[in-house]
This record gives C-alpha cells, sequence and structure tokens, in this order.
C-alpha cells in the first residue's frame, strides 16, 4: 500500500518518478495568469493566521462547507472569527476525500509549512496554531511565499483604469520576482448594465485624461491605458466572457449603441452582442499590435443564486458550468482577425469539458508556422482544475494538437497558498507520460526529448512564448 502524499504522490512508474524528480521538480514556477493582490506583495503583507491565508475569498472551500451543512456565517461571515472559520472547514475536509480540495489542502501544508498530518477536527487546533506562528515571521510574508515555492514572473489580472502603483514601487526596488499586470477589459464590454457602464467610462476617461463622448473616444482612452499596460511590463490580455462575440456590425450602429447605453437606456439583446463583438475585435487587435498573448477563458454561468448574489455579491461560490455554442463564433471571431494579418498569440480555456475537442481542433486552424504554439489550449479551469480535468485536457491536446508545444499551469488564484497547483499539473504529466513510456507507446530510446519536453511544458515553452 502506498502512503499518501508522499514522495512519489501520483507518480505510478519508475519512469514517471524519475520525469518529475530529476526534471520537472527542479524548475521555476511561472505563472502566467492569477488573481494575486499586488498590494500584498508590493507592501510584503503579512497574513495574521493560517484561517484568514486559506478562507478569505475562497469561494471553493465556501462550497464544500455549505454542501457539508455549514452556516453562511462561518463562511463569509464577518461576525464571526478566523479560527471559528477555519475549525469549520477543519472539520469538512474529512468529507472533501476524492475532491481535489482534499489533495490540495494537504499538499499546501506539506509544501508550506512541512506538515504532514491529516487536518480533521482533531488535529485543526495544533495545524492552526503551529501555521499562524510560522505566518507571523518573515519567510512566510507575500513576498517569502513566493520565494519560498521558486516563483519566478507573476501576472496579475487588473483593469485598464488600475493605476498600476504596486507594478511600478516593484519595478522600481528591483524586487527579484517579476510581478507584471495583465489587461482584463471585461468592465469596458459591460454595456448591458447601463448605468454601470456609464460609470466604468467616466473612469476610463479620468484614468487616460480623455473626455469620452462617443465610441471613438472610447476607443482612444482604451488604447492609451493599453499603451500606459505595455509601459509597465504587461505581455498578456485576459477576457473573461460567457461566449465569443462575433456579430456583423457598422461604426455607425456602434456609435449608436454606445451613445443609448451612455445615456443610461436599456439596449435589446441584438444590440449588446454587437457591442461586444465590436468591443472585442477592437481589443483583439490592440492585443496584436503589442505582440501580446491575448487570452480567453470562457463558459462560465456566474452568480446562479440570486438571494446569495443579493446578500453576498460576485466571486461567492454560485458560479457553474455553462453550456453555451460558442463555436461558430469563435471561429467567425478568430478568422476575421487572422484574414486581416492581426490574429495575435491566442490560449483558449473552455470552463465545459464537452467543449476539450473543440477547441484543440480550433486552435489547429489558425496555426500558421509565423510561431510554435502561438494557438493554444489552455490548462484545465476553475472547475477542471483538477485530476480529472487536467488529465483530460493533456490526453486532449495530445491527440489533437502538439502537447510538447503546450504552455503548461498557471494558478488562477487569488491565494498565496495556490502554488502546490503547478507540482499537482506536473506530477500528472509526468504520471501520463511515465506511463506511456513504459507501456511501449513512446520509446525509451527517445528519453532525452521527453525529458526536454516535460521541462519545456513545465516552463520553458511559457518563458519563450511570453518573451519573459
Amino acid at each position: 500500500m502506498k502512503h499518501f502524499m508522499d514522495d512519489h504522490f501520483l507518480l505510478q512508474t519508475a519512469t514517471a518518478q524519475e520525469l518529475y524528480h530529476r526534471h520537472a521538480a527542479r524548475l521555476p514556477i511561472i505563472d502566467y495568469h492569477c488573481h494575486l493582490n499586488p498590494e500584498y506583495i508590493a507592501d510584503d503583507h503579512r497574513f495574521d493566521n493560517l484561517g484568514q491565508l486559506w478562507l478569505e475569498g475562497d469561494h471553493y472551500k465556501w462550497r464544500a462547507m455549505r454542501a457539508n451543512g455549514v452556516d453562511e456565517r462561518f463562511c463569509t461571515g464577518r461576525d464571526t472569527g478566523d479560527r471559528e472559520k477555519f475549525e469549520r472547514w477543519a472539520a469538512t475536509v474529512p468529507y472533501t476525500m476524492r475532491n481535489p480540495l482534499y489533495h490540495w489542502t494537504h499538499l499546501e501544508l506539506k509544501t508550506a509549512f512541512g506538515i504532514t498530518k491529516i487536518l480533521k477536527p482533531e488535529t485543526a487546533r495544533e495545524i492552526f496554531d503551529e501555521c499562524t506562528a510560522k505566518l507571523r515571521t518573515p519567510e512566510y510574508s507575500a513576498r517569502g511565499l513566493l520565494k519560498r515555492y521558486r516563483v519566478e514572473v507573476v501576472c496579475t489580472t487588473d483593469d485598464p483604469v488600475d493605476s498600476l502603483a504596486p507594478h511600478q514601487a516593484l519595478r522600481d526596488e528591483g524586487f527579484d520576482v517579476k510581478v507584471l499586470p495583465t489587461w482584463r477589459p471585461d468592465k469596458a464590454m459591460a454595456v448591458e448594465r447601463p448605468a454601470a457602464f456609464r460609470a466604468y467610462v467616466e473612469q476610463l476617461a479620468a484614468a487616460a485624461g480623455l473626455r469620452i463622448d462617443r465610441w471613438n473616444d472610447m476607443l482612444e482612452a482604451l488604447r492609451r491605458r493599453h499603451d500606459f499596460f505595455a509601459a509597465a511590463g504587461c505581455k498578456l490580455s485576459d477576457h473573461g466572457l460567457e461566449e465569443f462575440y462575433a456579430d456583423d456590425y457598422t461604426t455607425a450602429e456602434i456609435n449608436a449603441i454606445f451613445n443609448t447605453a451612455y445615456a443610461g437606456n436599456e439596449l435589446a439583446p441584438q444590440q449588446i452582442r454587437r457591442f461586444k463583438s465590436a468591443m472585442l475585435y477592437e481589443l483583439a487587435v490592440m492585443d496584436w499590435e503589442k505582440g501580446w498573448t491575448q487570452q480567453f477563458h470562457y463558459g462560465a454561468l456566474r452568480n446562479n443564486n440570486t438571494r446569495l448574489f443579493a446578500q453576498l455579491g460576485p466571486d461567492a461560490g454560485f458560479d457553474s458550468i455553462g453550456d453555451f455554442t460558442v463555436a461558430r463564433a469563435m471561429s467567425k471571431f478568430l478568422d476575421r482577425l487572422d484574414a486581416e494579418n492581426r490574429l495575435a498569440k491566442t490560449i483558449l480555456y473552455n470552463l465545459n469539458p464537452r467543449d476539450n475537442e473543440l477547441v484543440a481542433t480550433m486552435i489547429g486552424n489558425f496555426q500558421d508556422g509565423s510561431v510554435a504554439g502561438k494557438m493554444q489550449f489552455g490548462s484545465g479551469w476553475w472547475f477542471l482544475d483538477q485530476q480529472t480535468g487536467m488529465t483530460n485536457q493533456l490526453n486532449t491536446l495530445s491527440t489533437l494538437g502538439l502537447l510538447s508545444r503546450f504552455v503548461g499551469m498557471l494558478t488562477d488564484s487569488r491565494s498565496f497558498l495556490s502554488y502546490p497547483r503547478h507540482e499537482y499539473f506536473r506530477r500528472i504529466l509526468c504520471n501520463l507520460i511515465g506511463h506511456d513510456v513504459e507501456n511501449g507507446e513512446l520509446p525509451a530510446s527517445e528519453m532525452p526529448f521527453i525529458e526536454q519536453m516535460v521541462e519545456d511544458v513545465c516552463y520553458y515553452n511559457a518563458k519563450k512564448l511570453f518573451k519573459f
């Protein structure tokens, strides 16, 4: 019987163990998409205790706790302390067996704090106190945790109106982890909420130093901010979409739609789609002009529980996988850019696993030989960010594309303890390839190339494609 979370965790063959320990494990981490707070890094934030670090903002854990019968005040409540919340989480952990949270929890305890005990009610107080004591030392500050996990690059997620002051402070200081912004212009597309859209346009105007009275003014303001992000070291954009938008439109129509929304009037569904189509195209062109990589995370059906959304707001654990029909619009959007020779390097992340083959074949339509791996099938995301989801994504990409050119894993997380997800991914990758070698499906005589492929997927492909 194998021991839980030992050195060979998830590595089922000798070849897998060799690939992981001698090649994958030794590499630094490039986290090219995450939601870490850059102010925490600039200020070298200290976390008060493990409950705060682990449970604040973590909707993965909140969902599990709710499913286990834990009252909401122990998830998001402000009238309960961190220790109380942690104790409810510790009581939930045994019930998460076979959920990725069980693996992640114990991998984080082991890699960050050196704790190999199983978290459960009987060990909760001891683990909380031991971790909290360590969190009060310099080695466990925000920066200390990044260095502990040998993170080389962090790309945060930032709105066009953000000042990027933390990034500039880190750059001026010469902090040895490269912390770069990522352009996330979702609010500029959210014309379906006219009042919020107008408020955002006014924020954008102030940030760009430009009066915005019409559609072209808004584009100019976005372009100025795009330039500002580029000057701050930005190399990637990211879009959170329900689906792709590629409706036909005229400039006159988009001007009229902008005026209607800016005046606070509701739009028809067709008008909303046309505006989003125009904005998505223009933003993609900006990315191509800069040589950036554009990322598209699509397929989330958000804020499903209206009662708790009204009480708690977004990102509280009430989102799910959507079933949007995307292939035709995705193809039309990419094809227009490709036909104009304006298609930037692109990563597509699907949330619905039924779209794995769709995305893996779609990227093949637009590989043009100009850059190895120009079009990428992104790693398993959100609900697919676990052993089955990662395995399926790797297998689909291998079958229908080139695994050897894949840019690998990212955290997509708000937590400074999420970096073991890179280890998790690397172990899964090495296990898959190790099985193939030992089953005779890949030639053992080509081990030098296979070893390099593992290193490329874990680190070097991302470093090269994004030019870090």
